[in-house]
């Protein structure tokens, strides 16, 4: 149990402030400029839900690609750490990198907005993805599989809460109240990113050090 609480500290921190559905809020509600609330319940439904379902695939089977790939797991988290780290850094100067979208973009996306750009990457970018599937080779027992699963299914589950009522809170948080909670998370994003980094390079460095030793 002990080390059950942490683990799931670091899912649900890591995993809210990656999806960032507090900095989503304006991008989603410029784009769904001119939609009643139905249509615009309806994109977030279908936009949640898609997240989930691929959060959850690639999370079960990264290690799947990863033998498909010939890709070693610490070679992933620093990558990883690297993504993490630049989104992070973007949030920490209230520019969240997956929200930047052109005009001709938004129109093109209209039809469908629900898949693309919301779902992928604003609300399952290559960060959480990254994240889901690091998180999962740290999952050694069952009870942290389920933990992670349900940190997964809560997150996009609270999500769908903040965008559903984004109309009503964007004006509350106001332009300084959302910029201070983006640089708030996108510092713990930056933590986590560091964390990640040091965690795949250490096991790196010892075997280095190891191979060196053994030809000396």
């Amino acid at each position: 149990m002990d080390s059950l609480l942490p683990f799931a500290f670091i899912c649900l921190t890591s995993f809210f402030t990656l999806t960032n559905p507090l900095g989503t809020m304006p991008v989603f509600l410029s784009m769904t400029k001119g939609l009643d609330n139905d249509q615009r319940n309806r994109i977030v439904k279908r936009a949640t839900l898609i997240s989930f379902i691929i959060l959850i695939c690639f999370t079960f089977c990264g290690q799947i690609l990863f033998t498909l790939f010939g890709i070693s797991t610490n070679g992933f988290r620093i990558a990883a750490g690297f993504i993490i780290l630049k989104i992070g850094f973007d949030m920490l100067q209230a520019q969240y990198s997956n929200t930047k979208l052109k005009d001709e973009e938004v129109k093109v996306y209209a039809n469908d907005i629900s898949i693309t750009p919301l779902s992928i990457p604003m609300l399952c970018g290559p960060g959480a993805i990254a994240n889901g599937i690091m998180l999962m080779e740290d999952a050694n027992t069952m009870p942290m599989k389920i933990t992670l699963v349900a940190s997964i299914a809560f997150i996009y589950i609270l999500t769908y809460i903040i965008l559903r009522a984004s109309t009503k809170l964007v004006p509350i948080l106001g332009e300084t109240g959302n910029n201070v909670m983006m640089r708030l998370m996108g510092l713990i994003l930056m933590v986590i990113a560091v964390e990640c980094f040091v965690g795949g390079l250490k096991p790196i460095l010892v075997d280095i050090i190891k191979a060196g030793n053994g030809l000396i």
